[in-house]
Parts: C-alpha cells; structure tokens; sequence
C-alpha cells in the first residue's frame, strides 16, 4: 500500500515543500493536513461551493476536485500567501475587511482569490465581469452586495 505513495515538491506562496503523497490525494488535503496551510476552507467537497479555491499558475482553482500530483510543478497561491512579507494586507483583502464583505469568513479565502485573479487580468472590471468571476463561490451570509463592493473598491485602488 505505502509503495503508492510518491513525493513531490509543491512550490506554495514561493516556497517548496516536499511531501509524501498518495495518488488520489486532493490538493486541498496536502495544503491543510500536510503542509498546514488550513485558511483554504473544506465545504462541499465535491466543487461546487469554492471554499477551496487556490491559485493555481494565477488561475483560481478548487482545490477539493485538484490531485496534489496535478499541481506538482505549478504556482500555488493560498490566501496566506497574499498579505506582504510585513504583514500588510493585499488591496483585496484590505478591501475586504473595510467594506464588511467577510461576515462569517468561511467562503472569503475563496472569494478574496478569486477577486484577485480577475483584477490581475482585468484591472477595471464592471460588475458582470466580477459578477462571473465569482461565480463559483458561495456565500451564505452577505448576499453579495459588499463583496461586489470590496471588489469594485480593490480596482479603483490599483
């Protein structure tokens, strides 16, 4: 059974880690049971919710329908990976936190990467745009209006 398992190198906020890996094993388990990082959130399970979305090369991710081995040579951004190296906030997540668009917090590692994957590829979005690029995120407590918000907010920021 132990022979299944591989070790790979996952390169996570700019820094690599070697892990030992089953085949099957999700990115989202080897991120929070492995590597430690818990701020990507474990929902549905099954992609439907984006709770546990990552960067992946830039592009927002569900990291509980990801295999670790899929991403074994990529970029991964978490959300711990997002605040500077003095621990500013990135503008999104400083948008974020001022706006109210956290609420419970469940769903804003998610929300928060997936806001700034659009905003790097589309530094003034209307709100479709940043309507369709959270669309695979769910939240159950805002009902949109302030992320939407803290999204608009973070773009006028750049």
């Amino acid at each position: 059974m132990s022979s299944n398992k591989r070790v790979i190198v996952l390169n996570v906020n700019n820094q690599d880690y070697e892990v030992l890996v089953k085949p099957q094993q999700t990115l989202l388990e080897v991120l929070r049971e492995t590597i430690g990082l818990t701020g990507t959130k474990s929902g549905c399970n099954e992609g439907s919710c984006g709770a546990c979305t990552v960067l992946l090369d830039n592009k927002p991710t569900l990291s509980c329908s990801t295999l670790a081995i899929a991403a074994e040579g990529k970029e991964i951004v978490t959300i711990e990976g997002l605040a500077g190296e003095d621990g500013k906030l990135h503008p999104v997540q400083q948008s974020f936190v001022e706006n109210g668009a956290i609420q419970c917090g469940f769903c804003t590692p998610g929300m928060v990467l997936s806001a700034k994957s659009l905003l790097d590829r589309n530094s003034k979005p209307n709100e479709e745009e940043i309507k369709e690029a959270l669309g695979g995120n769910l939240c159950r407590c805002t009902g949109y209006a302030k992320i939407i918000k803290a999204v608009k907010i973070a773009a006028n920021a750049k």
